[in-house]
């Protein structure tokens, strides 16, 4: 084998970030642009302290565009997706959305998705954005055998979100579809502005509000028209920074931090999700045998229990550091930032069952070798007022 010079050593190509169709509207609005799961999104436009405020007490607006959508249609459609995921897919009716997972032959989590059923035959599949390719992979290989079809409509839609107490009302003045009949979790068809979406009641901030599935050239028309609608209730655009603090608060996971294919649902504290008594393929599922290994485990001896953490001082707790109860090492942080609405520095973290019930005392953070005293909570740390 001959030697190659490093000077000579070809240079791995680097692909450019995907474009959002509201690209151009963030950088006209000064967007801090970052690469998020490949694709260039915005972080904030201004303050995400204020951002996220304006969400918790008036309205935000969000780009979602980099969400993956898998379409799965066909006679079969629920009975595929009843075997390629944990739940129950086919039980959910027409019109309702069902939070789910989807996981390995092992047990371990893929991704966590939210499953619309569009028809009796036909049910949209979201994935985060980091995951879509290994979504849609594991889907169609797990679709050999069924009447159905799989269909990666990734770059069919734009998805855009208005959230907070004030997103009915900003959204009611643009639709006359019937916003007080749909549920949470819900979805139904109609025009938003003139603009033809599945209007969803789902959201990933911790509070009421809404996802607009749109074709991406009605994204910026759209986006103009909530603006509008919302500049007497303050409303203003929202990046992903203070999405991943409402998430924080509302004690919502994020795959990559919470969520994992080293971890089960059981695991992540999420074993609800996963229906054993489903009756389509015979109740056969991938991952069957193992997640009933993992419940049964999680029943005898529970495993490291996901737990909220409250700071007594000031110093912020990142993912990956260690949770501590005197010099032993109880647990690890897998997500952490400062609080808008608490005030504190706040973080969810994985710890041993002996520590992780509300007020137990003498836990603490390692950050940067000083151990930190932080207060165990029960998630999640804020939930709105219905």
């Amino acid at each position: 084998m001959s030697h190659v010079p490093p000077s000579s050593t070809p240079t791995a190509s680097v692909e450019a970030p995907r474009l959002t169709a509201l690209d151009s509207v963030h950088r006209t609005l000064g967007a801090t642009m970052t690469d998020f799961a490949g694709w260039d999104m915005p972080l904030r436009y201004g303050s995400e302290r204020d951002e996220h405020n304006a969400v918790r007490t008036k309205a935000g607006l969000f780009d979602l565009s980099h969400m993956g959508e898998i379409t799965v249609s066909g006679p079969a459609a629920g009975a595929l997706l009843d075997y390629a995921l944990v739940g129950n897919i086919g039980a959910v009716a027409v019109g309702r959305a069902r939070y789910t997972m989807i996981c390995q032959e092992d047990g371990g989590i893929l991704d966590d998705l939210i499953v619309y059923r569009l028809g009796d035959d036909e049910y949209m599949v979201v994935a985060n954005a980091s995951n879509a390719r290994t979504v849609l992979d594991a889907l169609t290989a797990r679709s050999a055998g069924f009447d159905a079809d799989v269909r990666d409509d990734r770059d069919a839609y734009a998805l855009l979100a208005v959230q907070g107490p004030e997103s009915p009302g900003i959204l009611k003045s643009l639709t006359d579809a019937d916003l007080d009949g749909l549920k949470y979790y819900a979805g139904l068809p109609g025009t938003v502005a003139g603009v033809p979406a599945l209007i969803a009641r789902t959201g990933y901030t911790g509070e009421d509000g809404f996802e607009l599935f749109v074709e991406p050239r009605y994204a910026e028309q759209l986006w103009q028209a909530l603006t509008e609608a919302g500049e007497g209730v303050g409303l203003v655009p929202c990046g992903l920074s203070c999405r991943d603090t409402l998430r924080l608060e509302a004690g919502m996971p994020l795959y990559g931090n919470e969520l994992s294919p080293a971890l089960t649902p059981f695991d992540a504290g999420l074993g609800r999700v996963v229906k054993f008594e489903k009756t389509s393929n015979g109740g056969d599922f991938v991952g069957r045998a193992a997640l009933a290994t993992a419940a049964e485990l999680a029943a005898a001896s529970p495993p490291r229990k996901l737990v909220g953490l409250i700071a007594e001082g000031r110093r912020v707790p990142r993912s990956g550091y260690q949770v501590v109860a005197g010099d032993a090492v109880v647990g690890e942080v897998t997500s952490g930032a400062p609080s808008p609405t608490l005030g504190k520095p706040i973080a969810m973290a994985y710890v041993d069952a002996a520590h992780a019930e509300p007020g137990t005392t003498g836990v603490g953070v390692d950050i940067r070798g000083s151990h930190e005293p932080y207060e165990v909570v029960a998630l999640p740390f804020y939930k709105r007022q219905k």
